[in-house]
């Protein structure tokens, strides 16, 4: 019979824990990257670990290669097919070109940004010399007038959606809970979600319009009537799904729970703090997410109509200008628009899988 040698024994031992180690932190990193949208980067992790390579590297072809050979035939079709299509504007641009007037907006946004610095820098420059020269009554903070860059009118419609996402929000999850925990009240709101759920953003932004305009006179500063416009046009149209997942939610909590909560006579506060709402997240995120989806089409085609600044008005811009490279600019705001809603999706799942154990993807 062979000795077992103890050293050796210890060495696998180690050797093993080791390993189970780190596949355990791969495990518990597994769920990050698929919040980042890089569920790829564990079965590499796993194949480096020396988890079946084999395996892994199919993981890695279904969940990188595959899209990535997507994309690639995407690319070269568009590349194909897009000059055989004339337009006013000229043929329809390809990827190359896309991808040059893409460049030429970083640029001008550069160089607007160098230009707008220069301003504030001379007209801090003269304030100084005012006061130095005992004319404090004649400073003035002149404000730039020069046309926003691209990254501006990109940041104007992400706080606009934001904006009117956090009041969507605000008022569709209390009428959700209320909705799921009385049967009376949802069926006395019920109807008129069914009524405007329906409505497209293009017929509430003229009522929109005169409202904002009626009550709210000053267009300057954060606040501006145009930015309104906007938000409230998106707060109409996007609460609906949060207000129906919301409901439904509330509604579908285990009767037992329900019951446990009479039992210990928890207070109205209590219950939906501590039974409701821990019980509805999944589905509350869900409705957030589609709302922040919605939300965000919604922006775009507001902006574009009510020529409020944005990505909506930077399109309709381009496609008044009729030069040779607006229709090339037009694609990169679409681009643009699909990978910030991509994005906006992406930060969503990243905080409801930071309060509730959903598995979604």
């Amino acid at each position: 019979m062979t000795a077992i040698d103890p050293q050796s024994l210890s060495r696998n031992e180690a050797r093993e824990a080791r390993r189970a180690r780190t596949f355990t932190r791969i495990n518990q990193a597994d769920g990050w990257f698929r919040v980042l949208g890089l569920p790829w980067v564990t079965p590499l992790l796993r194949a480096g670990a020396g988890d079946n390579p084999r395996t892994q590297m199919r993981e890695v072809w279904k969940l990188l290669g595959v899209p990535v050979l997507a994309i690639l035939t995407f690319l070269v079709l568009w590349g194909m097919l897009a000059p055989q299509v004339q337009t006013s504007l000229g043929a329809v641009p390809g990827p190359r070109a896309v991808w040059t007037e893409a460049v030429n907006l970083h640029q001008e946004a550069m160089s607007q940004g160098a230009e707008r610095a220069a301003f504030e820098e001379r007209v801090a420059a003269r304030n100084e010399r005012l006061i130095a020269q005992g004319r404090p009554e004649q400073v003035r903070d002149i404000p730039y007038t020069g046309a926003p860059t691209y990254y501006q009118q990109i940041w104007t419609s992400i706080k606009t959606v934001f904006f009117g996402f956090l009041i969507a929000t605000a008022v569709a999850v209390p009428l959700g809970i209320v909705c799921g925990l009385s049967s009376t009240a949802n069926a006395a709101i019920n109807p008129l979600i069914q009524i405007f759920k329906p409505v497209s953003p293009l017929a509430w932004l003229p009522i929109v319009t005169m409202v904002v305009s009626a009550a709210y006179a000053t267009n300057d500063g954060m606040l501006s009537k145009s930015f309104l416009v906007s938000a409230i046009t998106v707060t109409l149209c996007s609460l609906w799904p949060t207000l129906i997942n919301t409901a439904l939610g509330v509604a579908s909590i285990d009767r037992d729970l329900v019951n446990v909560s009479k039992v210990l006579k928890m207070g109205t506060f209590a219950k939906i703090t501590k039974l409701v709402l821990p019980s509805a997240l999944p589905l509350i995120f869900t409705g957030l997410r589609l709302s922040l989806g919605v939300g965000w089409m919604v922006l775009i085609a507001a902006e574009m109509l009510a020529q409020n600044p944005g990505l909506g008005k930077f399109i309709w811009d381009e496609f008044q200008n009729g030069s040779s490279q607006s229709l090339a600019k037009i694609m990169v705001a679409v681009l643009t628009i699909g990978i910030i809603g991509f994005l906006l999706d992406r930060v969503m799942f990243a905080i409801q899988s930071l309060f509730t154990f959903s598995a979604q993807r």
